[in-house]
């Protein structure tokens, strides 16, 4: 468990210094994304992935590491615009947004490790394709939750599946290297 804490804090630090660039070279302008936008967009990442692992033949010189970057990302993102809700105009600070991203990936790895405890690192066997497949499931199920307004009779919220999706892009890019 512990090798996991520490992969899984070399992947955040990945992404989260992207997603700080990003922010000094965009500003805040993902902030007026409403969450559907932003379930789509980590589903062409996740549909992107998908297709890289099927097809041998690539036209763009991209691998799958970008992409889940993009998922944890995005997903982090979400998890933000669900507490702050969607704003008219860029309103965010690289202080404030990186403060929030550190909070939210905080939880969701707080979240993986109870879980990671319960399953008994389960992950670690299952292929990057799996997860792949586990990362759609759950943007379909956002989806659906999306499309009847948030209600759901007996299923996790949509934050748990932003979570478990950016859980299991870490897990992926664990597998492909990049924890280490």
């Amino acid at each position: 468990m512990q090798d996991t804490s520490k992969q899984y804090d070399a992947v955040i630090t990945v992404c989260r210094d992207l997603f700080i660039k990003k922010m000094k070279d965009y500003g805040s302008a993902w902030r007026i994304l409403r969450l559907p936008s932003l379930t789509d967009q980590i589903f062409i990442k996740a549909q992107r992935i998908r297709s890289l692992q099927e097809n041998e033949v690539r036209k763009v010189d991209e691998d799958e590491r970008s992409e889940f970057i993009g998922i944890i990302n995005y997903s982090v993102m979400a998890l933000i615009q669900i507490e702050r809700g969607i704003a008219v105009q860029p309103d965010m600070g690289v202080e404030e947004a990186t403060r929030l991203y550190d909070e939210k990936v905080a939880l969701t790895k707080s979240l993986m490790e109870n879980k990671n405890h319960d399953y008994g690192e389960a992950w670690r066997d299952m292929r990057v394709s799996s997860l792949t497949d586990l990362i759609l499931q759950k943007l379909l199920r956002v989806k659906q939750i999306e499309d009847n307004k948030g209600k759901t009779l007996v299923s996790e919220g949509i934050d748990a599946n932003y979570q478990d999706m950016i859980n299991y892009a870490v897990f992926a890019m664990i597998h492909l290297g990049a924890g280490e």
